[in-house]
């Protein structure tokens, strides 16, 4: 019996003063966006283990993730499948930042800016990041749908 099953993913928010740091993407979908730290889950590795990998793999940065944003799974967010992600906000705990891996390049973004930019950030990232900015007063969870009628 085959399973089309959604695959999951990890996206890092950190944060230094008032920006968020984004990596411009190597590889297609979406080569040369921007788009939040992060990837897939490994079979065996929890979410937070996956976050903690992947920040250090694409930024060279050690994280701890402090809290989960939420669970963003629209169908439609990945061009290459149904792809679910676990949002972390994080802290940095270590390391030199330098892009690696999928990331061709770091870059520290003005939180406030993104709504302007979101025609140059990759997936829902600019959703992901108009969230926490939200979360950031009001708390809360979020996920793909919420505040969406119907």
């Amino acid at each position: 019996m085959s399973h089309r099953n959604p695959v999951p993913t990890v996206d890092v928010i950190l944060q230094k003063g008032s920006k968020v740091l984004m990596i411009r993407r190597k590889k297609e979908p979406f080569a040369g966006r921007l788009a939040l730290p992060g990837g897939f889950v490994n079979e065996g590795e929890t979410v937070e283990d996956a976050a903690r990998r992947e920040a250090l793999e694409e930024t060279s940065l050690e994280i701890e993730p402090i809290e989960i944003l939420g669970v963003y799974s629209d169908p439609a967010r990945d061009p290459r499948r149904h792809v679910l992600t676990v949002a972390f906000v994080s802290i940095i705990t270590g390391g030199v930042e330098q892009a690696s891996d999928d990331a061709a390049g770091l870059q520290w973004v003005e939180l406030a800016d993104v709504e302007k930019m979101k025609d140059r950030i990759a997936f829902d990232h600019a959703k992901i990041l108009a969230d926490y900015r939200k979360w950031k007063t009001e708390n809360g969870t979020f996920w793909s749908t919420k505040g969406q009628n119907g």
